[in-house]
């Protein structure tokens, strides 16, 4: 397994008064900076929308991951999320934090074993048509 972080990756976050949320997560390391993008459902009462989509901006120092999860659109509740945490030895698994203002919560990602695209294009099948 690649000591590098680039790869789709499935995730869960607990969110008080929701509980667990799936997403899935394709990130791209370069020089200690990440980069990428996250699929998941929207979790919020009355949300028009049935997926939410947000970029991922931070870095990698060792096994130490942050980076800042942006809504696209913002609202909806939600513009961006803190994450904090630790890559596994053999880095399949990043474990750790979400903070917004007053509000935190736990995440983790397990590396997929299933190739890029084959899960976009099962995201695509799910995403309901509008």
């Amino acid at each position: 397994m690649t000591d590098n972080l680039t790869g789709v990756w499935d995730g869960t976050f607990v969110q008080p008064q929701v509980g667990m949320v799936t997403f899935l997560a394709t990130l791209i390391e370069s020089g200690g900076a990440l980069r990428g993008n996250v699929t998941e459902p929207c979790m919020t009462p009355g949300c028009p929308l049935s997926i939410h989509k947000a970029s991922i901006a931070g870095h990698r120092s060792g096994s130490t991951v942050s980076f800042v999860k942006r809504y696209e659109p913002p609202g909806y509740g939600y513009d961006k999320v803190t994450y904090e945490g630790l890559v596994n030895a053999d880095a399949t698994e990043i474990d750790g934090r979400w903070r917004l203002p007053g509000l935190s919560g736990t995440f983790l990602m397990v590396r997929s074993t299933k190739p890029a695209q084959s899960i976009a294009t099962e995201e695509l099948i799910k995403e309901p048509t509008r």
